[in-house]
């Protein structure tokens, strides 16, 4: 009785050549974008941190995530992801991520008070 391996082995798909199953895939435009900031990290956080995944990550973190939280993911995405950033360029990026995404962020202002109901006609 034959093997299963040789069974699919011997299947007709099996011997296109490389490629020929290849599907083509349209991804949607990004619409995410970092919040923009006169932080020196920003720029750098859109051009390195955007080449690999959307803003969209640093949104969902935690917005309670520390400072060293932030570091360890930054030089996670360097050391273990090949991220192209530079060793000086952390900080910076860590800066940014953690005052506008993080534990270090402003408060966020006081909610005005609701305004007025508008009368029905």
């Amino acid at each position: 009785m034959p093997s299963f391996l040789h069974l699919l082995r011997s299947l007709p798909f099996l011997a296109l050549p490389a490629g020929a199953l290849a599907a083509e895939i349209t991804l949607p435009p990004e619409t995410a974008r970092y919040v923009e900031s006169p932080l020196p990290g920003y720029a750098t956080a859109v051009a390195m941190c955007s080449t690999c995944h959307s803003a969209d990550y640093a949104r969902i973190q935690p917005p309670t995530m520390a400072r060293a939280a932030w570091k360890a993911n930054v030089t996670k995405m360097q050391k273990t992801f090949g991220a192209p950033i530079a060793d000086d360029a952390i900080d910076p990026i860590v800066d940014y991520l953690v005052k506008t995404y993080g534990a270090e962020r402003a408060p966020a202002p006081a909610k005005s008070e609701r305004p007025a109901a508008v009368p029905a006609r």
